[in-house]
């Protein structure tokens, strides 16, 4: 069930059920999502969208395993295997109040946290080449050739939308392609952080638009994660911790550890 397509005044019939005459447009009884699930498993995807008012009943299910279906008295058990997805820092929704805190603990279960597409860009030339294979027999074309210039340029984006935009991008170019040459219509590479990269000159008005390698981003990356390292005194996790200090999640930073090969 993707909670985002769902209008609001539905949540409650769409997951609970209904019975005949429980409102204007209810001719039949229904069963609701977690009724059709049982014994089985049920994925909620972007369930962040989920209205705060609902939340209590979802939880309800979830802990006792037991719901009411909409004008109707009877309480009916199911046994559901939940799988939720969510594009929303939903730690960040509880501390804003927008979503329940007690629900949050009842699904952080068994999480699993997917690095944005910025931060594991290894990965993209992986992906640009199976949406080229994959659009060139929907458009009946010839598979186009992603060159090293094309590769680079791919990475040096930061993908704001996730796989989702780079396989838009990567669709679009194949269409428009009419040489065989692929061009992305992506926005030049953000500038550099205030310190500069190793090597690179830090005054200086030649040096005013100096447009960096990308191996001298990935430089200056483990040089300023090495310098959160060693001001946290190697600790990744936790308080005053290297995560921290950088502002990002310590999941997130042991993955570019790993990726950028850092010895700490």
């Amino acid at each position: 069930v993707n909670c985002a397509a769902i209008s609001r005044e539905l949540y409650e019939s769409e997951f609970f059920g209904h019975a005949k005459g429980a409102f204007t447009g209810a001719l039949r009884d229904r069963a609701g999502r977690f009724e059709l699930a049982d014994g089985g498993t049920l994925f909620l995807d972007e369930i962040g969208e989920i209205p705060l008012d609902l939340q209590a009943k979802l939880l309800r299910v979830l802990q006792e395993g037991e719901l009411e279906r909409i004008g109707e008295d009877r309480t009916r058990t199911v046994d559901v295997r939940l799988i939720a997805a969510t594009n929303r820092d939903l730690r960040n929704e509880v501390s804003e109040a927008r979503f329940r805190q007690d629900l949050f603990y009842r699904l952080n279960v068994f999480p699993i946290e997917i690095a944005p597409l910025r931060e594991r860009r290894e990965d993209i030339p992986l992906l640009a080449e199976h949406f080229l294979a994959r659009n060139a027999r929907q458009l009946g074309r010839k598979r186009l050739r992603l060159t090293p210039a094309n590769v680079k340029r791919l990475q040096d984006y930061d993908w704001p939308g996730n796989v989702r935009e780079l396989q838009h991008v990567i669709e679009r170019a194949a269409i428009v392609a009419t040489d065989g040459k692929l061009r992305f219509d992506l926005p030049l590479p953000s500038s550099a952080p205030d310190d500069q990269p190793p090597g690179a000159a830090s005054s200086g008005p030649e040096n005013a638009q100096r447009v960096y390698t990308a191996a001298e981003m990935r430089e200056w990356e483990i040089a300023n994660i090495r310098r959160a390292l060693s001001a946290a005194d190697g600790k990744v996790y936790g308080k005053h911790g290297a995560a921290e200090r950088l502002g990002i999640k310590p999941t997130t930073l042991a993955s570019r550890i790993k990726s950028l090969k850092i010895t700490h």
